[in-house]
């Protein structure tokens, strides 16, 4: 068979799928982040530690056991998953909205630990000067702290997003893998691995590669300008 006649054969929804599902996890996750970290800078010591904590434990532990951790909170014979169906007809589970759930439980953390390190690095003498001029908190928050976190901010979305993007695990353990609804990339490079069709395989891999490097690309260019625009010294040989 031909490349040609290989692509005109191809079934892109995995495509489409994890685009779809990576664009809607990232802005969850971007938005929650942004709350979370700027919550978890203003609770004390004990309770920042346990916060940090909490929100950090999908990054460390293995996406199958958060997949498990979800599809026991959503199965149907659990009271989560029982009140969605029943009163509110939102179904989880073998669903696109449990490929969403997944990928931002998955992809959280990376926005929420970039975001906060952001925010713990803004000069706190701007915030000083803010508020001896009467600024109100929540307005010391949009035109001091955001303005100066941006790249911090931007590098946990693009981080965020690619994780998203190439999530198996936990999607696989809620959402399952329904060819159109919820087979994504990662999984769809499962199954043909399995059925041994390596040259699927070896594009929706090559696919993946492509994208994860025009990520890291847009955030090296990221660092490369917010060092150009802070005087940052790079060592050249």
């Amino acid at each position: 068979m031909s490349f040609a006649e290989f692509l005109s054969g191809l079934d892109w929804s995995p495509l489409w799928i994890s685009l779809k599902t990576g664009i809607v996890a990232t802005v969850i996750s971007f938005f929650l982040g942004i709350w979370l970290a700027r919550l978890s800078m203003t609770a004390g010591r004990v309770g920042k530690a346990v916060l940090d904590g909490l929100l950090t434990l999908p990054m460390v532990l293995p996406p199958t056991a958060m997949g498990f951790f979800l599809l026991l909170l959503f199965s149907r014979r659990r009271p989560v998953g029982i009140f969605l169906e029943q009163y509110l007809g939102i179904r989880v589970v073998q669903t696109w909205l449990g490929c969403i759930i997944a990928a931002t439980v998955i992809a959280f953390p990376l926005m929420y630990r970039n975001a906060r390190a952001a925010f713990e690095q803004v000069d706190i003498n701007m915030i000083y000067a803010a508020q001896t001029l009467g600024m109100p908190e929540g307005r010391i928050f949009r035109r001091v702290i955001l303005p100066a976190a941006k790249p911090g901010i931007a590098s946990g979305t693009i981080l965020a997003f690619s994780r998203a993007l190439g999530e198996y695990g936990a999607t696989s353990m809620l959402a399952g893998n329904i060819p159109g609804k919820t087979g994504t990339i990662s999984q769809r490079i499962a199954m043909v691995i399995q059925d041994g069709d390596y040259q699927a395989a070896g594009f929706w891999t090559l696919l993946v590669v492509i994208v994860a490097f025009v990520l890291i690309f847009a955030l090296n260019i990221i660092s490369s300008r917010h060092q150009r625009k802070n005087g940052t010294v790079r060592w050249k040989r």
